[in-house]
């Protein structure tokens, strides 16, 4: 692997990033606390501790902070769930991870101690300035500032430069892994498959509501265009249930772990694929029209009599993901 010592503020956008001090383990001279989630062991190597609830509340009291409901933020303050959210990423040091919502870190160090190199995006300004300190000192850790979506169709392009910078230093699998926020979770796992092509492998828990439209058929009310844009890029693995009780502020509903795996091949080309996943969303607008209604509304030209390879009296949500294929294909 190139180290990640290699990485540069040269070579990033400086606006966007905050990239700790050279670390390896040992506690800086002169500082008497490790920072925030991590604990000294006998060896005086700093290991991970996961953050309780008791930890989380009592550490944003002391800062006059709180949990914000607009960002989504429900953090994950169960252990083991969290380590089999990190072990199903399967990540080594040759590995670089983006994470989405990092939140108060927790998961950022567990992603540390794995891969070389963590992209940690979070866009309260108050948590990044408790992550910049938490991780000033370990090397692994990139932090980017801001919104990972400049809107509901398109990642932050400063993102997406941010994630390539920091992945062409690892020689190994680029990843997502996050606790997503819930407001984002769709567009931004949608989104990161058209603009990060590079992202070989996703893990995240999400809202069951929001998990259950990944892995929706034909024909049910769940299924729309992340169920067509994912199932026709990945392998999709709901990797278990995960009960409010493991987050807090505990939502209200349940939510769910899953795993995507990108194909190597798609079946349609990676040119093709952001004006296809436009196409999906349009005719989904008029999902309760037939498709050759919804075509006309949307503005895409139809052949004469019955040339389309799927029966236009159907709509959307009917058509697998086959058949959205051989209807996007059938335009050209």
């Amino acid at each position: 692997m190139a180290s990640a010592q290699t990485v540069t503020h040269s070579s990033l956008p400086a606006h966007a990033w905050s990239l700790g001090r050279p670390w390896r383990g040992r506690v800086r001279s002169g500082c008497s606390q490790p920072p925030f989630g991590w604990r000294r062991t006998a060896a005086g190597a700093m290991s991970l501790a996961f953050q309780t609830k008791r930890q989380i509340r009592a550490a944003l009291d002391a800062a006059g902070l709180r949990p914000r409901r607009r960002f989504g933020q429900h953090f994950l303050i169960d252990g083991n769930l969290m380590r089999r959210l990190v072990d199903s990423a399967d990540l080594s040091p040759a590995d670089a991870v983006l994470e989405v919502g990092a939140g108060t870190g927790s998961l950022t160090a567990a992603l540390a101690e794995r891969a070389g190199r963590v992209i940690a995006a979070e866009v309260d300004e108050d948590l990044c300035q408790w992550l910049d300190q938490a991780f000033a000192d370990v090397p692994e850790v990139v932090l980017f500032r801001g919104d990972a979506l400049q809107s509901k169709n398109h990642l932050s392009p400063l993102l997406v430069e941010a994630v390539a910078a920091a992945a062409s230093e690892c020689t190994g699998r680029l990843s997502l892994v996050s606790n997503l926020p819930y407001q984002i979770a769709t567009p931004l796992v949608g989104n990161t498959l058209l603009d990060l092509p590079q992202i070989r492998r996703f893990c995240f828990t999400v809202q069951l509501e929001v998990g259950e439209r990944f892995t929706a058929e034909a024909g049910t009310s769940a299924f729309g265009p992340i169920s067509v844009l994912a199932q026709m890029l990945c392998d999709v693995t709901v990797l278990g249930r995960v009960p409010p009780e493991a987050f807090w502020p505990t939502p209200k509903v349940d939510s769910v772990m899953m795993r995507l795996d990108v194909r190597s091949s798609p079946p349609i080309e990676r040119s093709e694929l952001r004006a296809m996943a436009a196409f999906i969303r349009a005719l989904f607008e008029h999902r309760r029209k037939t498709l050759r209604s919804g075509l006309r509304l949307a503005g895409y030209p139809q052949r004469p009599g019955n040339a389309h390879p799927v029966d236009l009296d159907r709509r959307a949500e009917s058509l697998t993901t086959d058949e959205w294929i051989a209807l996007w294909r059938g335009l050209a």
